[in-house]
């Protein structure tokens, strides 16, 4: 598999009940690249809208960033790409975050379930619902 990234959704959906869950945890097996944006939004999503305690966060954080590929900082480099691509393709600043690392780390797959699949960005990083049926894309 070449290399590729996660948006927060497939991460969520790891460590979740969801029907998503067994995907997800096949695409965090695979090591991902991820962004510190990522584990930011992970824990903001488990407190905020899932309720789950710190120590099942830090749980699932281990787990995360064990699996990772590799895990990229919120450099000033990531912040500058992200707001071109915040701009370019309107998505927040906060998807464009994770798309500006995917982007540096020269992923050629976004998983997304909240972006545009199939959008392909600087003709080189392709979002990819990765929980539509295989004909949908």
């Amino acid at each position: 598999m070449s290399a590729f990234s996660i948006d927060t959704n497939v991460a969520v959906y790891a460590f979740s009940k969801d029907h998503r869950r067994l995907v997800s945890m096949d695409l965090l097996n695979a090591g991902p690249k991820i962004s510190i944006q990522l584990l930011n939004e992970f824990v903001s999503v488990s407190l905020r809208k899932r309720r789950v305690g710190w120590s099942e966060i830090e749980e699932a954080l281990d787990i995360i960033t064990q699996l990772a590929a590799s895990m990229r900082d919120i450099s000033y480099e990531v912040h500058d790409l992200a707001r071109i691509v915040s701009q370019r393709y309107r998505f927040s600043f906060y998807d464009a975050l994770i798309v500006a690392a995917a982007l540096l780390d020269e992923c050629e797959v976004l998983y997304s379930e909240d972006m545009q699949n199939g959008l392909i960005i600087d003709g080189r990083l392709t979002i990819t619902n990765p929980f539509l049926p295989m004909d949908a894309s």
